[in-house]
């Protein structure tokens, strides 16, 4: 049993790892015979896991992201023509390290916020900073950083996570000066920081949006530049408990993921 001026040093020292399984080791250490370095060892590994499994769990707090929200949750069985092996590369988080943007696109229903978190969360989980918002709730909080004069400090705080996921893109009609601020983030993120889109539009839907040709054309330039694209065709999860008699809106997209070039995009 651990004496009480051992366990004074350590909440001192803020070793909370090593108190939780303090008694538990001496046990063992007693009963397997461990030499000194071998019962040091396993306390140390007991306190940097307690720390990384702390620093994790603030990351997913900052990025606004469900913990529940996992690429181990997600049922790919449920829509078999999903690109699986893209979206399990995708989630060894290269992108992020080569700053390179992801589109995830399909109907309503079909599990693109899921996986936007979920891929949010395994950035989390290589010790990358990540950001999960509503597009339309991005572009809000932009409108109002404008008015009251802090639109370059928010800006900047959008351009600091090394991923930035922007979910529903085109769900609400873009309005007065939106189409502005969404130039703003995706200029000022170009390969300083990756960034992921969820939308339910077809991606030859998307210029239009801006309103402006010329805007659009040098937003999505810079967007679609070495972007992955995730189509996702097929059933709705959340259709399973809807009357029957309710029929899911037609696509007009592919059914294959699949690496994007400018060429694709613009043509």
């Amino acid at each position: 049993m651990a004496d009480t001026q051992l366990i004074t040093h350590l909440k001192h020292l803020r070793l909370g790892g090593m108190l939780e399984t303090l008694e538990v080791r001496l046990r063992q250490a007693g009963d397997e015979r461990w030499a000194y370095s071998d019962f040091l060892q396993r306390l140390l590994t007991d306190e940097a896991e307690r720390r990384a499994q702390m620093q994790l769990e603030a990351r997913v707090r900052r990025a606004n992201i469900r913990a529940d929200k996992t690429m181990e949750q997600f049922d790919f069985s449920f829509n078999p023509q999903i690109n699986r092996s893209l979206l399990l590369e995708l989630a060894t988080c290269q992108f992020v390290a080569k700053k390179a943007p992801v589109i995830i696109v399909g109907p309503t229903g079909t599990g693109k916020t899921h996986l936007a978190q979920a891929l949010a969360h395994q950035a989390c989980i290589k010790g990358y900073n990540a950001l999960y918002s509503s597009t339309a709730g991005m572009l809000a909080t932009l409108t109002l950083a404008q008015a009251e004069g802090s639109y370059s400090r928010k800006l900047k705080s959008l351009t600091r996570p090394d991923l930035l996921v922007l979910d529903d893109f085109g769900l609400k009609q873009l309005r007065a000066n939106d189409p502005e601020h969404f130039y703003d983030v995706i200029s000022q993120r170009y390969e300083v920081g990756a960034t992921l889109i969820t939308s339910n539009r077809a991606l030859d839907e998307w210029p239009q949006l801006f309103g402006d040709p010329l805007l659009a054309s040098s937003g999505l330039d810079r967007l679609f530049h070495n972007a992955y694209v995730v189509t996702i065709t097929g059933a709705s999860f959340r259709a399973k408990t809807r009357n029957p008699a309710i029929v899911s809106p037609s696509s007009r997209l592919s059914k294959n993921g699949t690496k994007l070039t400018k060429e694709v995009i613009m043509a």
